[in-house]
């Protein structure tokens, strides 16, 4: 059976986009159904994987990874295979927090968060150029955050 959400459906996951710590109590007030129903919809919506996860978005600078770095590559090789053992590698990393894979002049992007610029050298020259198949890699060192991770419109 095929699950379409509602809009009482899309007001929920607005609502746990705004604030993923509401309470299934708060929520089901806000969407006027009860806490049962909520709760059913909120699991359901979970289930056909309309929500990914809930977490804290924590502040970086808080956790002396203030620096954030994005970091376009470029492989020497085109292939299935070494698309997969690139992608395979950054899943590893843990100062690694987005890879995409993109079009244009870079084969991927990288989302990095370090301490400062001294911390990403280290990274750079023992960890990322050292990644298989890297030919060449060009840095950005973000120096305004202007948006982050805002909420998708729907």
């Amino acid at each position: 059976m095929h699950f379409e959400p509602d809009k009482i459906d899309f007001k929920i996951l607005r609502l746990l986009q705004q604030d993923g710590r509401m309470g299934n109590a708060e929520i089901a007030k806000q969407v006027n159904v009860s806490a049962a129903t909520c709760h059913r919809r909120t699991q359901k919506l979970i289930e056909e994987g309309y929500v990914k996860n809930i977490r804290a978005q924590i502040a970086p600078e808080k956790v002396d990874r203030g620096a954030l770095v994005i970091v376009g590559v470029v492989l020497d090789r085109s292939t299935p295979e070494s698309f997969a053992e690139f992608e395979a590698n950054c899943r590893t990393m843990p100062f690694i927090l987005d890879c995409h894979l993109v079009a244009g002049d870079f084969d991927y992007f990288l989302k990095i968060r370090v301490r400062d610029m001294a911390d990403f050298n280290r990274l750079h020259g023992d960890q990322l150029i050292a990644l298989p198949g890297v030919r060449q890699t060009r840095t950005f060192f973000v120096m305004k955050e202007v948006v982050d991770n805002a909420p998708l419109p729907f």
